[in-house]
């Protein structure tokens, strides 16, 4: 029999280790990066009923990393949260199970961190206003990524009233010095006055917003979720995705205007935005690569921490034991 250590890190462990949320950015842009060297097979969902799923994620990360990371993520109505993550985290050297991760808060940062680093990218010229509709924990990251990232810049968040969501959400972040609020309870007003959209709905069984000339020039449209906006697909200039399998089966894909892959722009392979009259849209469903990513450098910083939780798996290594 042979003993591995395998790290147990808990939210707690995660959230100790004071990741900032630009060096959240910072790994999602080296991920991106990435991609096209990493293995990275298509996610599997299943259903056990109505609406919930359980998507497992696997990636291999390019071989200088040695490792390789599972994710499964779940969303289970009634739950509370209805979203929950687990990941496994191994050497893929030799196949040692090194770390099994609670999710949650990599699931958030990552999403926030990808969608603050789309709009720093495919924003207009001199934007310093962001929109956001649907206010939870996936917006507040994204906030927060993009208040990190603009330390030295004044900017505003519109907000789109829904219950007590955005008092609660300026609550969160009004201890930052370099942002504004504006609570908007009109959805077109909301959408007419938009320069960057970010829509963090998570269920929107019709569109957010059905007149399409209020979506204007230069706008730049990121739908966390993916939900409520396919009128846009129709008219918007450009749409860019993190993986073409995670869109090429949207309704209208074929009828893009023009589209590629995210990480194409960062490589240089493809321009982004030409002009501040384009109107885009990105589509970010989310990658295993991301959470391999922050997996494996998380783990590589707890594992300093002599006090991190751990257990000894046992494996068998004789090659006949039946």
């Amino acid at each position: 029999m042979n003993g591995n250590k395998v790290l147990v890190l808990q939210h707690r462990d995660i959230v100790n280790a004071c990741i900032t949320p630009k060096q959240c950015v910072e790994w999602i842009e080296d991920s991106f990066r990435m991609k096209y060297d990493a293995t990275l097979p298509p996610k599997t969902s299943v259903h056990p009923q109505g609406d919930d799923f359980f998507n497992t994620m696997p990636c291999l990360l390019p071989p200088c990393y040695g490792r390789f990371a599972m994710k499964e993520v779940h969303r289970i109505d009634g739950q509370n949260p209805s979203l929950g993550s687990d990941i496994l985290l191994y050497d893929s050297k030799n196949g040692n199970l090194l770390a099994i991760l609670d999710g949650d808060w990599i699931t958030n940062m990552r999403t926030g961190a990808v969608a603050a680093l789309s709009a720093r990218i495919f924003k207009k010229c001199g934007v310093n206003t962001y929109s956001f509709v649907g206010l939870g924990n996936i917006a507040r990251s994204t906030a927060l990524c993009i208040i990190d990232e603009n330390k030295n810049h004044q900017i505003k968040f519109r907000l789109l009233k829904y219950k007590d969501q955005a008092e609660l959400f300026v609550e969160r972040l009004k201890a930052y010095d370099n942002v504004s609020f504006e609570i908007i309870d009109n959805i077109n007003e909301f959408v007419a006055d938009a320069e960057v959209l970010i829509s963090c709905v998570t269920a929107a069984r019709e569109l957010i917003c059905d007149r399409d000339e209020l979506y204007k020039q230069g706008m730049l449209l990121i739908p966390v979720h993916t939900r409520g906006f396919q009128n846009c697909d129709l008219f918007f200039d450009k749409v860019y995705g993190d993986d073409t399998g995670h869109v090429n089966g949207f309704k209208y894909f074929s009828r893009f205007k023009q589209y590629d892959e995210l990480s194409h722009v960062l490589l240089g392979e493809n321009p982004g935005r030409e002009s501040d009259l384009e109107r885009i849209i990105c589509y970010n469903i989310g990658l295993g690569l991301h959470d391999a990513v922050f997996a494996s450098r998380i783990y590589d910083i707890v594992s300093k921490n002599k006090c991190t939780q751990s257990f000894t798996q046992d494996k068998e290594t004789s090659k006949f034991w039946i």
